[in-house]
């Protein structure tokens, strides 16, 4: 389990439990919100709420939902004001860790971030303090299905794309961050909505902590999860196959 791999992974091992989904339900709304409101709430002229859409849809939440998401954060809407927030720090064993999150009270969840690196052994640090271990890309994701893998490539690189990994599930186009919108926009008209277009972090190395240590970290992962207001956690951290298997088992 690589670090980088962050939220879908962490989505994947928890399994969809109906208490989880309605967490993984109330995240997306909730970028759905800030999206539509940062910008119109309309998703046509609107990239990120689109990609926001898109990956709720992924996630199989419902249209109404979705609806009411996109309301709230359109004018006369709710009047939560939600701020994107990044807090980051080292876990058990030093494992160097970003969390992103969207929060309507920055002091409850810098306090509620805090608690959960200190109860596993970790140390929330200043922005910034582990960030410069991490590169930031633009990622566009479609299905294998969009498109032949050389289709994708060639298209991807046209488009100003940095490097495009394809396998039997998907096709990962990753770019600089300031080149995202455009090369999605391109690809978007070619292969249609991507399943996801946004930043993200990627760690420049990573490392591979010992049973023990990765234990305590998942642990920590799951706390910051549960969290509401948390949206993503990434690490440099690399948990091999068998150990993972046997942690989650």
């Amino acid at each position: 389990m690589a670090g980088h791999s962050q939220f879908k992974n962490i989505m994947h091992r928890k399994g969809a439990q109906d208490a989880k989904r309605s967490k993984i339900f109330n995240k997306l709304a909730r970028e759905i919100t800030v999206a539509a409101k940062a910008g119109l709430p309309d998703p046509a002229a609107n990239p990120r709420l689109r990609a926001a859409i898109q990956a709720a849809r992924t996630q199989n939440m419902p249209r109404d939902r979705i609806d009411r998401a996109i309301k709230s954060g359109s004018p006369g809407g709710d009047d939560a004001s939600y701020e994107e927030v990044r807090y980051e720090g080292y876990g058990p064993g030093g494992v160097a860790l970003i969390v992103e999150a969207l929060t309507d009270n920055r002091n409850r969840t810098a306090s509620e971030v805090r608690s959960a690196f200190s109860k596993h052994g970790g140390t929330l640090g200043e922005t910034n303090s582990v960030s410069f271990m991490f590169s930031r890309v633009g990622v566009i994701v479609y299905p294998a299905a969009a498109a032949e893998a050389e289709a994708m490539f060639e298209a991807a690189l046209e488009a100003g794309a940095e490097n495009v990994d394809s396998d039997a599930e998907r096709h990962e186009v990753t770019t600089a961050v300031e080149d995202l919108s455009a090369v999605r926009d391109v690809l978007e008209g070619r292969f249609g909505t991507p399943e996801q277009a946004k930043l993200e972090w990627r760690p420049l190395n990573t490392v591979s902590p010992d049973e023990d240590t990765a234990k305590t970290l998942l642990k920590l992962i799951d706390m910051l999860d549960d969290n509401d207001d948390v949206q993503t956690v990434t690490g440099n951290f690399d948990i091999p196959q068998d150990v993972l298997e046997r942690l989650t088992a």
